[in-house]
C-alpha cells in the first residue's frame, strides 16, 4: 500500500513524457547537469582559494642583488 511498484513509476513516466515531451525533458536534464557542474566548479574554486590563503607567500629572490654580491660591486 505504501510503496510503489515498477508499474506505477512507468505510468508516471509516460504521463510526464506526454505532458512535457521528450525534447523538453532532455533540455531540462542538460540544464540540470550544467548547473551541477557549475556548482561543483564553484565549490572547487572556493576550496582552492581557501588553500591558497592559508599558505605562506613564497619569498622573492632579487637576482640583481645576488649578482652584485658575487662580483663585489
Amino acid at each position: 500500500m505504501g510503496s510503489f511498484s515498477i508499474w506505477h513509476w512507468l505510468i508516471v513516466l509516460v504521463i510526464v513524457m506526454l505532458v512535457f515531451g521528450t525534447k523538453k525533458i532532455g533540455n531540462m536534464g542538460s540544464d540540470l547537469g550544467k548547473a551541477v557542474k557549475g556548482f561543483k566548479d564553484g565549490v572547487k574554486g572556493e576550496e582552492e582559494k581557501a588553500a591558497d590563503a592559508t599558505q605562506a607567500p613564497k619569498p622573492t629572490i632579487d637576482v640583481a642583488a645576488k649578482e652584485q654580491d658575487k662580483t663585489g660591486f
